[in-house]
């Protein structure tokens, strides 16, 4: 068994424990968690939200981190405009991105979750409606699914990650951590 950290990293929060630009400090993983020797397994970027497993276990980093092993990996996606079913299909075969395609995508429009509030919230406008949509994907590109969401016309306004493979954020709320023990297989 292999004793990891689930943390729900909040928004505009860096997925390390250091912050190496000295300009302006910015909140790290050190701010909420004090477990020397834990290392981040896939990082989220600062201005996402969400799920990060934090382990000592370098082969488990692998695991989860490295494409080849196509583990999933589900977002809740907030994304600008009324998402179309074109939008919808393009996603799921895959779509051109500046680094090439994409993997095909599992991704469906929900209503929207029961989630916390972001703080600072996400900008409102009136005439400008917003969807929600649940989608994984296998791969962990920069900027992923942001980039996918722009380039099929919806860029993305606020994005949750929710599930690592079998492993679920849960009700954790943003700042929050636990421990959990997990088999070597993830």
């Amino acid at each position: 068994m292999h004793k990891i950290i689930l943390f729900n990293k909040p928004f505009r929060v860096l997925s390390q424990f250091t912050d190496r630009s000295a300009e302006i400090p910015r909140q790290t993983i050190a701010d909420f968690i004090d477990h020397r020797g834990y290392r981040v397994a896939g990082r989220l970027d600062y201005d996402s939200e969400g799920l990060l497993i934090l382990t000592k276990d370098g082969m488990l980093i692998q695991r989860i981190t490295n494409p080849k092993n196509k583990l999933w990996k589900t977002y809740l996606v907030q994304v600008e405009g009324k998402i179309s079913r074109d939008a919808l299909a393009n996603l799921q075969i895959g779509v051109l991105l500046n680094d090439g395609y994409t993997r095909p995508a599992i991704v469906k429009a929900i209503p929207p979750p029961g989630i916390w509030e972001r703080k600072p919230a996400v900008r409102y406008r009136r005439s400008i409606p917003d969807s929600w949509i649940r989608m994984s994907i296998q791969e962990g590109r920069n900027r992923q699914i942001r980039r996918m969401t722009a380039a099929v016309g919806f860029p993305t306004l606020r994005l949750v990650r929710t599930k690592i493979g079998e492993i679920e954020l849960g009700n954790l709320s943003p700042g929050e951590f636990c421990f959990i023990s997990i088999s070597p297989s993830l």
